[in-house]
């Protein structure tokens, strides 16, 4: 039985776009941090902590251009990248918190940015596949 094509489809491609978008951003950040000779300090409530910048950069690098590459297969609606996407923007959600006590509104611009990529990718991305059919 074929599902019917709506209006929503246009959301999975939103988060298409923004899972690229989120991406690179990660890929930029991450090259600032991976090239910065600097610790930061960061208060995390209880106590402070220092982070080393250059270690975290190169994390968000790898995570960024998992990302762009996942968000590109989303575009050839690729049943099996709506699964990894999902995986990795829950991975990318997880480092954008490990990150709010050093960026805090850039995290959750992010964070916010995550939350709708997911929510279209697990509510709407099955419609992707038929459309593109």
């Amino acid at each position: 039985m074929a599902r019917q094509v709506t209006g929503w489809v246009g959301w999975v491609w939103f988060g298409a776009f923004t899972l690229l978008t989120v991406g690179l951003f990660n890929i930029i950040g991450g090259l600032v941090a991976a090239f910065s000779p600097k610790d930061v300090l960061a208060w995390s409530g209880h106590s402070v902590v220092l982070v080393d910048v250059s270690a975290w950069g190169w994390v968000h690098i790898v995570l960024g251009a998992l990302l762009v590459i996942v968000a590109c297969f989303l575009f050839a609606a690729r049943p099996w990248a709506r699964i990894v996407a999902s995986i990795l923007v829950v991975l990318n959600l997880m480092t954008q918190f490990l990150s709010l006590p050093i960026t805090p509104w850039w995290s959750i611009a992010v964070i916010v940015l995550d939350v709708f990529v997911l929510w279209a990718l697990i509510v709407h991305g099955a419609e992707v596949e038929d459309a593109v059919r």
